[in-house]
């Protein structure tokens, strides 16, 4: 597709065309898209004269953010539109419909849209409002934005001053994974690439196991929200700070969900699960880049047999992921990924999902942990916020995605699922399996 070069507002980064590929592979699954869903619950019907004031200045910062996604050449690029979109709905409960019901329904419609690519606004503020539930509902395609560009936005949108919101955006300079990359030497960069293609063969020498069966047609996908009390989650952290350390929650949680999906499923085809995660490239509280992807990749993988001793798999997760620093593997995913950027959308996403070994499906499952929210909760414009939740659209397979945040002391896991090769009541017997790993009741 040809484009006038005015119209062009900015090339996707490397991180980007990662998640635009897996978006390709999503669509190609018969499912919307790499939608990335943030929530939050409302105590009140809030101010929505100054939230739709902030969302317009976000906008007005951040013309991405209306944006049309296009092909030009082999490369993707953000365009202007010749008619902006709008960012702001509204959905009010009707008087004569169920207040939950409705919440609920209208979720899965935005979830479950499908649009042209092209067309699919970058990202859309969705209210919710009811007599006595109200809901924020943002929506934003993958290749926009990471979760922590989310969580951002967010921030931007809970800032009353002006003056603090301006403090919100893009570092002065080029994206942070093309920084990243800077820092080493075209013979640095051939032997960071050829360290990555070696750690992805090491993984591929094991089959990695599946969830579910997936031969089923893909309809929808699903989710479901389990809140921990604060006893609970205080537990959880012990727990994870005694098995993986200070700075290894994320593998705590990685390692409790294959050992309840080995207990789900124990005659599950297979030698070890996979799990690919993110690690962020921004400093510790940046309140920038917000646009953009700006993460690196990991796998934590398990044999089957280590899996079953949850003496062992904590262990070996914590050294699998130390080996792995050391030896600066995971730097080593940023020249893979700037060499992906330049293959066909198919070629890439192939070279993403399948194993070289088997020829099947590498992850076991999707995995992100976005870690304690500090938003504060009587930030949002004319409402508090009570909770908060995620919501994440995946490949099938594995159809299976597990996202987990902390938010005034309570821990939220959300389950994703692809229907109907899974459902509520078979991802309910996963968490409490999930539930008993993460609190330490299973040997």
């Amino acid at each position: 597709m040809s484009a006038d070069k005015q119209a062009i507002l900015e090339r996707l980064n490397p991180a980007d065309s990662f998640t635009l590929a897996m978006d390709d592979e999503i669509r190609r699954d018969g499912l919307a898209g790499s939608y990335g869903c943030f929530a939050l619950e409302l105590s009140k019907t809030p101010n929505i004269e100054e939230l739709k004031r902030r969302i317009e200045e976000f906008a007005e910062r951040f013309p991405v953010a209306q944006a049309s996604l296009r092909q030009i050449g082999r490369r993707f690029y953000w365009c202007r539109r010749e008619e902006a979109p709008p960012l702001f709905f509204h959905h009010r409960c009707p008087e004569d419909q169920e207040e939950a019901g409705f919440q609920r329904a209208t979720i899965d419609l935005i979830v479950n849209e499908k649009l042209a690519r092209e067309s699919t606004p970058p990202i859309e503020f969705h209210l919710l409002t009811g007599p006595r539930q109200n809901t924020l509902f943002t929506r934003w395609l993958h290749p926009f934005c990471d979760a922590r560009g989310a969580d951002l936005i967010l921030k931007f949108l809970c800032t009353a001053d002006a003056e603090q919101r301006s403090a919100f955006g893009q570092p002065l300079g080029e994206p942070l994974v093309y920084a990243q990359l800077a820092k080493y030497r075209w013979w640095q960069k051939i032997a960071l690439l050829w360290k990555g293609k070696r750690y992805i063969d090491n993984l591929d020498r094991l089959e990695s196991i599946q969830p579910f069966d997936c031969d089923r047609p893909r309809q929808r996908l699903n989710y479901s929200l389990h809140r921990l009390s604060e006893a609970q989650t205080e537990q959880v952290l012990k727990l994870a700070r005694e098995s993986v350390g200070l700075t290894g929650t994320s593998l705590y949680y990685i390692g409790c969900l294959m050992r309840a999906l080995e207990r789900l499923h124990p005659d599950r085809d297979g030698e070890a699960y996979c799990v690919p995660y993110a690690f962020n490239l921004r400093k510790q509280r940046a309140l920038a880049p917000v646009t953009g992807n700006h993460v690196c990749a990991l796998f934590a993988q398990a044999p089957r047999d280590i899996v079953k001793d949850r003496s062992r798999i904590f262990e070996h997760l914590k050294r699998q992921n130390a080996e792995v620093i050391r030896k600066q593997q995971d730097y080593a995913f940023l020249p893979l990924m700037w060499a992906g950027s330049w293959l066909s959308l198919p070629e890439y996403g192939k070279t993403l999902r399948l194993s070289y070994g088997s020829g099947k499906e590498r992850s076991s499952f999707w995995f992100s942990d976005i870690g304690r929210l500090d938003i504060a909760p009587g930030s949002f414009p004319g409402a508090e916020i009570s909770n908060v939740f995620h919501v994440c659209q995946m490949t099938t397979p594995p159809g299976l995605a597990f996202l987990s945040c902390i938010f005034q002391g309570r821990l939220t896991l959300s389950y994703n699922f692809v229907e109907p090769i899974a459902d509520s009541a078979l991802i309910e017997r996963l968490h409490q399996l999930m539930l008993e790993e993460l609190l330490g009741q299973t040997s």
